[in-house]
């Protein structure tokens, strides 16, 4: 496994800049964030370090100039939006852009591209992967002729009462994985695997590793704390009762997780995303919550 970092984190920092402290720091690689140029809807959204919008060959030579002289590769090209959003128009804004993040994909010789399902909160998931089936068959077709794999991120994507009860992304959980593969199954659809978004579902993070392992192409590192206290004045329904947090300081059961990557031989990235708040308060408190995740997960990814 290669050890390396999500570049959303400095989406204030140019891309030689983040590749720079890449290297200075040990990593391996960096997943980066290829959003439209523009402002952001939402946290650790709008970040772009490589503008896919009109992409050249010449573009691609100069980013693996960069490459070559920092020493770090590229894990997997990230952008996550909604591509089931209910308005069409933005829909296709967002299907468009997602063919250019692996068009850029293609001409770098980056393998994976990390993103959502998407869905429309209002959708039951029935509803849901009827749609599923119309927006996402031409995008997989595009990445197979690409050479590229699709990383299904599952985050519900469920942080206010506007989005309940659905969220704004499906695939959240190993019953809807298993109608994912099944509605494509020789697509080039993994999973861009998080523990975090499993332990406040109290899901299994070992056991979905173990059952979905040939279909991980990426891997996040981060934690989830639950508050048992507002767990119980709110209930699993309500919000606010878990919070993201860097790699060893929730609930996570790391330990476990990793056993289990190890068991399906998993050797791919495992990128560090840091969202938790504690540390972002200016860019020397960002590179410290990255300095203490590496420290924290060396001891399972050599």
């Amino acid at each position: 496994m290669q050890l390396g970092f999500v570049s959303a984190i400095f989406g204030d920092q140019p891309l030689e800049s983040v590749l720079a402290f890449a290297a200075d720091e040990g990593f391996a690689c960096v997943e980066l964030m290829c959003w439209p140029p523009g402002r952001a809807d939402r946290r650790y959204a709008g970040v772009t370090h490589l503008d896919v919008t009109q992409f050249t060959d010449d573009d691609a030579e100069k980013v693996r100039d960069l490459l070559r002289i920092h020493r770090v590769g590229i894990s997997g090209l990230g952008y996550y939006p909604n591509p089931l959003d209910p308005d069409p128009a933005h829909r296709k804004l967002v299907g468009d852009h997602l063919l250019k993040v692996i068009a850029a994909a293609a001409k770098l010789g980056v393998g994976v591209v990390n993103t959502f399902i998407g869905r429309d909160p209002a959708a039951t998931v029935e509803a849901t992967l009827l749609q599923v089936r119309d927006v996402w068959e031409p995008v997989l077709a595009a990445a197979r002729a690409a050479g590229v794999r699709i990383g299904i991120e599952h985050c519900p994507m469920l942080f206010s009462t506007d989005e309940w009860p659905g969220g704004k992304n499906v695939a959240v959980s190993p019953a809807v994985w298993r109608r994912l593969f099944e509605m494509f199954p020789d697509a080039p659809l993994g999973l861009n695997f998080d523990p975090s978004h499993l332990v406040w579902q109290f899901i299994d993070c070992g056991r979905a590793v173990r059952e979905f392992g040939p279909k991980i192409v990426h891997v996040h590192a981060k934690d989830e704390r639950i508050d048992p206290d507002r767990l119980y004045a709110v209930g699993a329904l309500g919000l606010g009762w878990h919070t993201p947090k860097l790699p060893g300081l929730g609930d996570v059961k790391w330990g476990e997780f990793f056993a289990a990557l190890t068991d399906t031989g998993y050797s791919g990235p495992v990128c560090i995303e840091v969202e938790d708040r504690a540390y972002e308060g200016s860019i020397a408190a960002r590179q410290r919550a990255l300095r203490q995740s590496r420290k924290f997960l060396e001891q399972f990814v050599g």
